[in-house]
């Protein structure tokens, strides 16, 4: 079978995470360039231009891990040259400019797959197959913990579009997913607590959000920038007929029990480590849909539509009430 050849733009952590995944762990692939002027390593290919790398005849597939105010921009680049992406997330933090670039992809009739890896994660694959199942009846309510162990970098802070567009976007997304439904509504309230560099940015750093789903079931999000326990990621669904839960990943599972008490180990240090496995089954998703021609499992639509939550979370923060959805497809029509 003939191996998809992949071009990978930008080598931060993200970009050596699927560099290694692609190289060593996935069939039916060769990663033939790459671009990165700030990587300096050798990986025995050639680091190109983004323009050099996304028109090479050489390339299939292009995976994008730059910085969040780049990807619309390379997204048109693949369509412009046809050639199938991977983009992590968020698409952009513009809703004009997010249809502007679905507009290109569709008229290219390219592969476009969102960076959405928790959809990927066992424990979290295993609570969606319950839901699906019917195995706890009708769903009414989905719980999701995500917390950091420790705020992002100042620079990171000022240009990630606020924690609701680069953090709890993956938990809007989660809950779409899980769910199977769309949000119409979104009420946040947050501030900022742990963090000066946050205060700096402008930014939150502790909020709940409640959605409200189509059918008036819910969703309630509670999110910090730090954990001094470690990374805190937890996820629960209750329905009409039980409860389905996952709990955190912890560096080992003993327990020691004594005179003063039980005591266990703390979760996992860091993203990377925590979805490890995610971040390979996501990408592998994607290879597969390209070696079989099927349809990707994570859409342009599904970026756009957790960005919208996004927007709405950011709005009910600032005027402190809740936001229907349906005001923010009436400002994407205007802006």
């Amino acid at each position: 079978m003939k191996k998809v050849r992949i071009g990978i733009i930008g080598m931060g952590r993200i970009g050596k995470i699927h560099y290694d995944n692609l190289k060593n762990k996935v069939e039916n692939t060769e990663v033939v360039s790459f671009s990165d002027p700030f990587f300096k390593e050798s990986l025995e290919i050639p680091n190109l231009e983004v323009e050099a790398l996304v028109s090479c005849k050489e390339v299939d597939a292009v995976i994008i891990c730059s910085p969040t105010n780049t990807h619309a921009d390379y997204i048109s680049l693949c369509a412009k040259h046809k050639k199938d992406v991977f983009c992590e997330k968020p698409h952009d933090l513009s809703l004009p400019r997010v249809i502007e670039s679905l507009q290109e992809v569709k008229a290219a009739g390219i592969k476009l797959m969102l960076g959405f890896n928790r959809r990927f994660d066992p424990n979290f694959l295993k609570i969606k197959k319950l839901v699906m199942d019917g195995k706890i009846g009708e769903p009414f309510l989905i719980k999701i913990t995500s917390r950091d162990p420790a705020p992002p970098s100042l620079s990171y802070l000022k240009s990630s579009g606020g924690m609701f567009l680069d953090m709890t976007i993956h938990d809007f997304d989660m809950a779409r997913y899980i769910m199977g439904k769309e949000v119409t509504e979104v009420y946040a309230v947050g501030g900022a607590f742990v963090s000066e560099d946050v205060i700096s940015a402008n930014d939150i750093d502790i909020a709940t959000v409640t959605l409200k789903f189509e059918d008036n079931t819910m969703a309630l999000i509670d999110n910090s920038r730090k954990a001094v326990y470690g990374y805190d990621q937890r996820l629960e669904v209750f329905g009409s007929g039980g409860m389905a839960k996952a709990e955190n990943n912890n560096h080992d599972t003993h327990t020691l029990y004594n005179e003063i008490g039980a005591h266990s180990s703390l979760p996992l240090d860091f993203f990377m480590d925590r979805y490890t496995s995610s971040y390979l089954n996501e990408i592998k998703s994607f290879i597969n849909s390209i070696v079989l021609g099927t349809n990707v499992s994570v859409t342009g639509e599904d970026g756009f539509q957790a960005l919208k939550i996004g927007i709405a979370a950011g709005i009910s923060i600032r005027e402190n009430r809740p936001v229907k959805i349906n005001e923010i497809n009436q400002l994407q029509s205007i802006l």
